[in-house]
């Protein structure tokens, strides 16, 4: 039976990597998660029950996917580009530290999806509107996507999984997590600083055209729906809540000017990508409930001291480059939710380990296909490189930062 549930899985992950034909990611998942059932691998109740705990994750990933497009249509992700361009002053290294303010908090609030599918390409336009050699900034992006995503439950669908389980509030989550997400961030840059310090010194042009307007409602709605993922969650109020009043403030002046369309709305929110979630779920409690999670349990520390942690989060990091991150967070949560302190550590290696390789994340992958859409497609071997630099570091760092956070608070 475990053969059978692995099976399956790689085959929705082998689809998800290739997506022959264009096709998403949701017509190997869903198919599969039947099959799961059919196969007796999952009883009817437990898939099920499965679904519904994932519902209002998934809710949430759709909001957030809205809101994020109805930002870039209010121009939001355009300003951040000229911001950025503007800022650097014709400088390749002020850029690069532009760039990795604007995909911290962009990935941050936003969530890593934001920051490969909208920042990536106006990074990558405003590179060369000052002439300078894009790789820096655009790698920048796909590694803070990953790796910046460490701050907020709201941050990428890995937090969101963990989050529920990890019995913690909006608030002390941010705290606990607010230490190793500069951490990773300073690594990363100073890594980065260096690793393209050719590409960083050649002289480039400033910006000569007017700078872009300020989308001062789009920017206030964003704020606010910010705090009401914070003052929201006490409530019992879910974030997905939130996002969707943010996003329904974001289109009503659009629906008004008539600059919005239902099918672009519809292909924002990405249902398709929300059933692979879903189907992907069934299948990987498949692989869980024959063998896999006994294994998992095993190899998992059961305390949160400095080493307990740390070897958490490399295998975490582990798994989702060999599985890819989101069957990772789905095997691990269940071995790790009477800790929150190892929680933590799983979601540290889920979100830093997938920048070792490209199939550690779905976002990878997309971001991949975004610069090859745009003839630049990025380096194997410069990736690969870079990964091994900066994964191992940032782990250490981020740990270190949690273990003494943890130990402020007492946990």
């Amino acid at each position: 039976m475990l053969v059978v549930a692995v099976l399956l899985l790689i085959a929705v992950l082998g689809f998800a990597v290739a997506r022959p034909f264009g096709l998403p990611e949701a017509v190997a998942a869903v198919p599969a998660a039947a099959l799961a059932v059919l196969f007796g691998l999952v009883s009817w109740p437990a898939a099920g029950a499965e679904v519904r705990e994932l519902g209002p994750t998934v809710g949430f990933l759709a909001a957030v996917l809205l809101l994020s497009y109805l930002a870039e249509v209010h121009g939001v992700f355009a300003y951040i580009g000229d911001l950025a361009a503007r800022r650097s002053q014709g400088r390749p290294k002020r850029l690069l530290a532009a760039v990795f303010a604007a995909a911290a908090l962009v990935t941050a609030v936003l969530s890593l999806d934001a920051t490969v599918v909208l920042l990536t390409p106006v990074v990558f336009a405003a590179a060369l509107r000052i002439r300078a050699r894009p790789d820096p900034h655009v790698y920048a992006c796909t590694h803070l996507a990953n790796s910046a995503s460490l701050l907020l439950p709201v941050s990428n669908l890995t937090n969101l999984l963990a989050f529920a389980a990890s019995g913690l509030g909006f608030a002390a989550f941010a705290g606990l997590m607010a230490a190793p997400w500069l951490a990773v961030v300073a690594v990363e840059y100073v890594i980065m600083r260096r690793f393209f310090a050719s590409d960083l010194a050649v002289a480039s042009t400033p910006p000569a055209a007017e700078p872009a307007k300020a989308p001062r409602y789009a920017l206030v709605v964003l704020v606010l729906t910010l705090a009401g993922f914070a003052v929201g969650q006490p409530a019992g109020i879910h974030p997905a809540f939130a996002a969707a009043a943010g996003a329904l403030a974001l289109a009503v002046p659009l629906i008004r000017a008539r600059r919005l369309e239902l099918p672009a709305v519809i292909k924002a929110a990405n249902p398709a990508f929300c059933a692979f979630v879903l189907g992907l779920g069934v299948v990987v409690l498949a692989v869980r409930e024959h063998g896999l999670g006994r294994l998992v349990d095993t190899l998992t520390p059961r305390d949160a001291s400095f080493l307990g942690l740390l070897a958490v989060a490399a295998l975490a990091a582990l798994l989702a480059n060999l599985l890819n991150n989101l069957p990772a967070t789905l095997v691990l949560v269940p071995a790790v939710q009477h800790s929150p302190g190892l929680l933590l550590a799983v979601l540290i290696g889920v979100n830093v380990g997938p920048n070792l390789t490209y199939v550690g994340s779905l976002a990878t992958l997309l971001w991949r296909q975004i610069l090859h859409a745009r003839d630049a497609a990025p380096s194997a071997g410069r990736f690969l490189r870079l990964g091994a630099l900066t994964v191992p570091a940032a782990l250490l760092a981020a740990v270190a930062a949690l273990w003494a956070g943890l130990r402020v608070a007492g946990m």
